[in-house]
């Protein structure tokens, strides 16, 4: 029978591994397409200045790249979550922002073509939820190991390495 907490372990490994896929394969459509086309669907939020819109365009996706690939692998857990959710809580203010504006634009989430939609909130949001999840877990304090003692020592098992 399997225990809750390896549930949950497996669980969140999925989230971790799911959220992670998911920035990875956003980073590769957009380094794939002329990064023009990205700065288009950046300045269509109304948000930033022309030069820092080139900049994000040339930026953003090689830091989906580095955050997703992170978040995959496990490494630098607390770096790799609140780096995931920032971005995703930046991104989904500004497509609340545009959809409740009633602006037809595209959400730039995966290249060029997918306009702001209740599915694209919804997924947005969904993807949010998990990555808060997984930055809570980041910080939580490991448990303190149960202090050693000649019960714990004789019914814990020896395993040679």
């Amino acid at each position: 029978m399997t225990s809750p907490s390896k549930i949950l372990k497996i669980v969140l490994f999925l989230l971790r591994v799911g959220i992670g896929g998911v920035f990875v394969y956003a980073a590769w459509i957009k380094l794939r397409e002329p990064w023009m086309l990205f700065a288009i669907s950046i300045d269509a939020y109304h948000l930033l200045p022309e030069w820092a819109v080139t900049v994000v365009a040339r930026t953003l996706p090689w830091v989906e790249l580095a955050a997703g690939l992170l978040l995959i692998a496990g490494r630098w857990k607390r770096v790799s979550t609140v780096s995931v959710s920032a971005l995703l809580a930046l991104f989904f203010a500004m497509m609340v922002r545009a959809y409740a504006r009633g602006e037809a634009i595209d959400c730039g989430c995966f290249g060029p073509g997918e306009a702001i939609s209740p599915w694209t909130l919804l997924r947005d949001g969904s993807l949010l939820g998990g990555s808060l999840l997984l930055t809570v877990i980041a910080f939580r304090r490991p448990r303190k190991p149960e202090p050693l003692t000649a019960e714990n020592l004789a019914e814990s098992s020896y395993r040679p390495a």
